[in-house]
């Protein structure tokens, strides 16, 4: 990997983690998992960085998280994280950012904003509920279907993110093209 990849993946890792610095919103009826504005940078690397880049800065940032620093919303980190019922949706980072690069660089020929708008709500829907939904059963002792009941309180905030990704996107395209390597790759 190049010096240039490495510190892009390294970029994407550290807006994730500075998005972990916005406080979380913790709901009693959502089985311990809480609103954070985390989910976003893992669509935001897959759109911007493409697949494998995308998915590295996810594997970067939870193996920092598991050596314990406290990059995660409402400052967890360590080991301990990945045994809540949060653990779906944090591992479904790698797949949402993969699948959203991935997507991303297959729709490299149509306008950015819609190809990064279904990448985003593709990754960040489709994708991580699917690894969220799962991880809060298996954890938080729940059937699927009482954890996908619990889970569609977050679905309006992740679509306002999906968008915020896709503007953030197109954006990025119109004054720095060569900055979203989802496209050049």
């Amino acid at each position: 990997m190049k010096d240039r990849n490495l510190v892009q993946v390294a970029l994407y890792a550290a807006i994730f983690a500075v998005l972990g610095l916005l406080p979380r919103f913790d709901l009693p009826f959502a089985a311990g998992v809480p609103i954070t504005a985390q989910s976003m940078g893992a669509m935001l690397a897959g759109v911007m960085l493409g697949a494998w880049r995308g998915a590295l800065a996810m594997v970067l940032l939870l193996f920092v998280v598991a050596l314990g620093a406290p990059l995660l919303a409402g400052g967890r980190g360590g080991l301990g994280v990945f045994f809540t019922p949060s653990v779906g949706f944090i591992f479904g980072w790698i797949a949402v950012a993969f699948v959203s690069g991935w997507l991303m660089q297959a729709l490299r020929k149509a306008p950015v904003f819609p190809a990064a708008l279904i990448s985003a709500v593709t990754g960040g829907i489709v994708v991580m509920y699917a690894f969220g939904i799962a991880g809060l059963a298996l954890v938080g002792g729940l059937s699927l279907l009482d954890a996908t009941k619990a889970c569609l309180i977050f679905i309006p905030g992740d679509a306002i993110k999906a968008v915020l990704v896709a503007l953030i996107a197109q954006t990025v395209a119109r004054g720095l093209p060569e900055a979203l390597l989802s496209r050049n790759a």
